[in-house]
């Protein structure tokens, strides 16, 4: 499974229905001003302590952040830890807006 995944492919995986855990790892600020439904905030700073509590490591995790650089970090993280399936969005939630959802505010 690659590191990287495209706004597209997760789209269509949410079109078909696709069991998987989109995971935003950007600030609380950031989570206000614009998210992905579906989406769960926790901060990459929060990632260490929380992702073993909270994650499944069974389960096919997307992670976003702004750009994709925080996500593809915590991806590799995640992927270290044993969490296998985990993807980072490429291009972030900005990509997402610009070429999947454009009801998605851009900052």
């Amino acid at each position: 499974m690659d590191y990287e995944i495209n706004p597209e492919d997760v789209k269509a995986m949410q079109e078909r229905g696709e069991s998987f855990f989109l995971l935003d790892v950007r600030e609380p600020w950031e989570y206000q001003i614009s998210q992905i439904a579906g989406s769960t905030l926790i901060p990459m700073g929060d990632i260490p302590s929380r992702a073993h509590q909270e994650l499944d490591p069974e389960e096919h995790i997307v992670v976003l952040c702004h750009h994709g650089v925080r996500s593809l970090n915590v991806t590799s993280w995640l992927r270290q830890q044993g969490f296998e399936k985990a993807q980072s969005l490429r291009g972030g939630i900005d990509a997402w807006a610009k070429r999947v959802d454009p009801k998605v505010q851009l900052y």
